[in-house]
């Protein structure tokens, strides 16, 4: 079964007033304090669409009128397309989608089992692996290709995506130039630049927002060059709690709420109707280091919060579940993805990233740990389908049939529902008894999911790019990936 799409509508954390109070409160903010804009072509912008500007401070400051008014403007469902239909994803209200996220610089190599820096063939290997992993439904570059230069990142990073995946590829970019180059990629793959942009295959990821209240200029320009192509677009920021944001749950749910809300704001002044994703990523600190908490309670809790305020201001989200503080595909590893990854899943995030493969507060990855996680994901997803009450299944029938006493194995009823989609099979969890354990080996999770990583990667084409296609693009831009 797809379970795709599922709704999560399971847990809410907060309740209708408090919702209400965490958003009134962000615009007072927005209202009061505004939001650093070190630029004066963003300040003009800003202020010739009704902010507040002061250009001496450099401080742009909305009323909730105007925040309203463009929030009406900011599309509530948005559509990410993969190369083939079957992959489309549909986000809206609390339809449940998980998928990778990005982006570590590491990967705990499937061969040695050593720690290296990641590289472009590890992303179009991860890509392949993703393709066949049915609960993973869209696949964001989960790693930095460390061996390619900075002015061919973006580019290489996308292709290497595409060569293994239909699925929908969300990526980052440095420059504005970058996204016509991925554009210009895209067409040759569609076969013109019109039919691309009817059905986008690549999505965007923007980091616009330095925490707290503060516009990154450039990255700004890279988010108001994809409003040009009206190509989805997540509006990323990341505040962590007594660092970059306050030093509790509430207090930072206000601020990202703010943050968001001019983000949002920004981008339909850019281009109206453009498609973005509220995308707060919320994470809690270890105030002994001040290291980020990737697999914290708080820190899904918080992912699981803000989907009540996206849902408040009627747009798509962009969630974040899966990752672990762990070094290795472990017990914690899995507690923490499991915790966090229903925990979002069951308050409806419509794109949860970084849902299978992270580790390390995201700066490693392992491709057991996608096969691992894909399961974790399938458990949760089982969660989220709930449970059917119909005449059949409630099976009064069977049960008058087999009578006390009795039992129902041999029972059509038993063997159709048995078989059916009623009961999650994972792929790599162990639910032999412990003799057909021992005489398999004896395993345990991770060789398992590193044997399992390997079948999978057998069962796809090293480049899924038609021949000539790969030859254009070849010609075209500077490609670092071998043949």
């Amino acid at each position: 079964m797809n379970r795709a799409g599922l709704v999560g509508d399971k847990l809410k954390l907060l309740n209708e007033d408090e919702v209400e109070l965490i958003h009134e409160s962000a615009l007072k903010l927005l209202k009061n304090l505004g939001v650093k804009v070190d630029s004066e072509e963003f300040l003009e912008i800003l202020e010739g669409n009704g902010a507040r500007v002061n250009y001496e401070n450099g401080r742009a400051k909305l009323s909730p009128e105007l925040v309203r008014d463009y929030l009406e403007i900011a599309p509530s469902r948005i559509t990410l397309h993969g190369r083939k239909k079957e992959y489309d994803l549909s986000l809206e209200d609390r339809k449940v989608h998980y998928g990778t996220g990005g982006a570590a610089v590491k990967i705990l190599d499937l061969n040695s089992e050593e720690v290296r820096s990641s590289t472009l063939e590890d992303q179009a290997r991860l890509a392949r692996l993703v393709e066949n992993l049915d609960n993973v439904h869209f696949f964001q570059a989960p790693v930095v290709p460390t061996d390619v230069p900075e002015e061919d990142l973006s580019l290489n990073s996308v292709y290497a995506s595409l060569t293994g995946t239909h699925k929908n590829v969300q990526e980052s970019v440095t420059s504005p130039e970058k996204v016509d180059e991925i554009v210009d990629m895209g067409a040759i793959i569609a076969g013109s630049r019109e039919e691309f942009l009817a059905r986008p295959f690549v999505s965007f990821v923007t980091s616009w927002m330095v925490s707290p209240l503060k516009l990154d200029i450039e990255t700004t320009k890279v988010l108001r060059r994809i409003t040009n192509y009206k190509i989805p677009v997540a509006l990323s920021t990341a505040p962590v709690t007594g660092s970059t944001a306050p030093a509790t749950l509430s207090g930072l749910l206000v601020q990202v709420h703010a943050e968001e809300l001019f983000g949002i704001t920004l981008a339909q002044m850019f281009s109206e109707e453009t498609p973005v994703l509220y995308g707060p990523v919320p994470a809690a600190a270890n105030m002994k280091n001040m290291a980020y908490l990737a697999g914290a309670p708080e820190t899904g809790m918080m992912n699981a919060a803000t989907v009540q305020l996206a849902n408040h201001i009627d747009v798509p989200i962009y969630s974040d579940a899966g990752e672990t503080d762990s070094k290795l595909p472990d017990t914690q590893a899995g507690a923490e993805a499991a915790l966090n990854l229903l925990q979002v899943g069951l308050a409806g995030g419509n794109y949860i990233h970084h849902a299978a493969g992270m580790m390390e507060s995201m700066l490693c990855v392992a491709d057991e740990k996608f096969v691992i996680d894909n399961d974790i994901i399938g458990m949760a997803l089982r969660v989220l389908q709930g449970i059917d009450v119909d005449q059949d299944k409630l099976g009064l029938d069977v049960i008058e049939e087999v009578g006390p006493g009795n039992n129902f194995l041999t029972q059509p009823h038993t063997v159709n529902y048995s078989r059916s989609d009623e009961f999650y099979k994972p792929s790599v969890v162990d639910r032999e008894d412990r003799t057909t354990w021992e005489n398999n080996g004896s395993m345990e999770t991770r060789p398992r999911a590193r044997k399992r990583a390997r079948e999978l990667l057998e069962d796809v084409e090293d480049n899924l790019l038609p021949e000539d296609v790969d030859e254009k693009i070849r010609d075209r831009f500077n490609i670092h990936l071998p043949k």
